[in-house]
C-alpha cells in the first residue's frame, strides 16, 4: 500500500509540474485568448436571421472554435513539454530519483490531459455565458420566436464540452506515443497532425472500401480502423445516456492501451 501511495504522489507531483509548466507557456495563453475572442466575437458575425438560426450559428462556430483551437494546443503542447525534459536534460535527474519511466510518461499525459480540461472547461462556460446573454436579449424582443421558451440545451452544449474533452485526451495520448520514439518536437506534431485527420476521415474511408472490389483496400482500411480512433464518435449528437457511457469507455480504453505502448516504448529508448 505504502509504494502504491508514493507512486500515485510521484504521479501527481510529475502532472502537476507538467500543468504548471504549460500554463505558464505563451502558446497556452495565446491560444487561450484567441479562443476567447473568437467566441465572443461569435455574435457579432451571426446570421441576418433573428431567433434560433442565428443562435445555432454562434454555439457551432464556438464548438469549432474549441476543437480546433484544442487539437492545436494538446498536440503542440504535449509533444512540447515532453521533448522540453529531454532537450534540458531534466529527465535525467528525475529518473536519478525513484521515478520509473511510467510515472513519468503517465504523469505527462494527465497534466497534459488537465490543460486541455482546462482550455474546454473555461471555453464552454463562456460559449454557454455567450448564448445565454443573446438569447435571453433576443426573446426579450422576438416573443414570437420563443413561443416553447429557451431553445438552447445548456446540459447538452455542456455534454458537448465533455465529448471535446475526451477527443483531446485520445490525441494527447497519441502525441504522446509518437513523442516516445520520436526524435524532434516536429515530427511527433506533424504526425500526430496527420493522425487527428486521419480520425475524422475514417469513417469515409472505411465506406468507399467496403464499395470498393480491391481485397487490398478493403485489408488495409480494416486494419487502419482497428489502429486509429473514430474521432467522428465524439461529435456532439442527440444521444442517450447508453451513447455516451459507451463514447467515454471507447475513449478510456484506447486511452490505456496507448499511453501503455507509450510508456514500453519510451521505456526502450535511449535518453
Amino acid at each position: 500500500m505504502t509504494s502504491a501511495l508514493f507512486f500515485v504522489r510521484r504521479l501527481s507531483l510529475i502532472a502537476h509540474n507538467t500543468l504548471c509548466e504549460a500554463v505558464r507557456q505563451k502558446l497556452f495563453n495565446f491560444l487561450l485568448l484567441l479562443a476567447f475572442g473568437l467566441v465572443l466575437a461569435a455574435q457579432y458575425f451571426r446570421e441576418f436571421n433573428f431567433g434560433a438560426p442565428e443562435l445555432k450559428f454562434i454555439a457551432d462556430l464556438g464548438i469549432g472554435t474549441i476543437g480546433l483551437l484544442g487539437a492545436v494546443l494538446t498536440v503542440t503542447a504535449t509533444a512540447q513539454l515532453f521533448f522540453s525534459e529531454l532537450e534540458n536534460r531534466t529527465v535525467l535527474t528525475l529518473m536519478a530519483k525513484p521515478v520509473g519511466c511510467a510515472e513519468f510518461v503517465l504523469g505527462k499525459f494527465l497534466g497534459a490531459a488537465a490543460v486541455t480540461g482546462l482550455f474546454c472547461g473555461l471555453l464552454t462556460l463562456l460559449l454557454a455565458a455567450v448564448l445565454w446573454s443573446r438569447e435571453t436579449t433576443l426573446m426579450r424582443e422576438y416573443p414570437a420566436a420563443f413561443v416553447h421558451g429557451h431553445v438552447i440545451n445548456y446540459g447538452r452544449l455542456a455534454v458537448t464540452g465533455g465529448l471535446l474533452w475526451l477527443k483531446l485526451t485520445v490525441l494527447g495520448a497519441l502525441t504522446l506515443l509518437i513523442a516516445s520514439y520520436a526524435r524532434t518536437a516536429l515530427f511527433a506534431m506533424t504526425t500526430a497532425a496527420l493522425v487527428f485527420l486521419a480520425g475524422h476521415l475514417q469513417p469515409f474511408a472505411h465506406e468507399a472500401a467496403v464499395r470498393s472490389s480491391s481485397a487490398f483496400i478493403r485489408t488495409t482500411a480494416g486494419l487502419m480502423g482497428r489502429i486509429l480512433p473514430n474521432f467522428q464518435l465524439f461529435s456532439p449528437v442527440d444521444a442517450g445516456s447508453e451513447y455516451l457511457a459507451g463514447v467515454a469507455l471507447y475513449a478510456l480504453s484506447y486511452v490505456a492501451a496507448v499511453c501503455a505502448l507509450a510508456v514500453f516504448s519510451f521505456s526502450r529508448r535511449e535518453i
